[in-house]
């Protein structure tokens, strides 16, 4: 099974080009690297960036990430989504760099925007992509100051070479 078993994949960050490489834009990354950021159109009607793929609607929420939750349920509501079609992808400071969690119907785990996902869908019963950020190695650094931090050159290439397409193929 590929990625067809979803109707709607959600990335989550923040936009502006400040925000463009932060740990907090993995889901934006990862989308991105499916398809061209370029050919994301804006749809206002649902407040996101939008690209549509053999019956597939990739989307980047306008809103900052851990205000999402409204525009992923306009986007469901508006292509008749149902939640247990939904994949959000976003990043994960409880996971080493690099790890990935896949489940459906878990917890926040205290992530604020799937936090406002869950709120406004008014359900867990959607998928998740966690992509591991890791967590600042100076425990001095405040963990909202890390995840708006940009990554590394060689976290960019291991972002950029993971396949979201075969990773589903070896996991659903």
């Amino acid at each position: 099974m590929t990625m067809n078993k979803f109707k709607l994949i959600v990335g989550l960050g923040n936009f502006g080009e400040k925000y463009q490489y932060n740990r907090h834009n993995l889901g934006f990354l990862i989308l991105d690297n499916i398809i061209y950021p370029e050919k994301f159109e804006y749809n206002g009607k649902n407040n996101s960036y939008i690209f549509k793929k053999n019956g597939i609607i990739f989307a980047k929420p306008k809103s900052f990430m851990n205000t999402s939750g409204d525009e992923v349920l306009k986007l469901a509501s508006f292509f008749q989504i149902k939640p247990e079609e939904i994949l959000v992808i976003h990043d994960d400071i409880d996971l080493e760099f690099g790890k990935i969690k896949f489940q459906v119907g878990s917890s926040d785990a205290g992530h604020n925007g799937v936090k406002d996902i869950i709120r406004a869908l008014g359900t867990r019963d959607f998928y998740r992509l966690r992509f591991g950020v890791g967590r600042p190695e100076n425990n001095l650094v405040p963990v909202d100051s890390f995840v708006l931090s940009d990554f590394l050159p060689h976290e960019i290439e291991v972002i950029n070479k993971f396949d979201l397409n075969q990773y589903l193929n070896s996991h659903l």
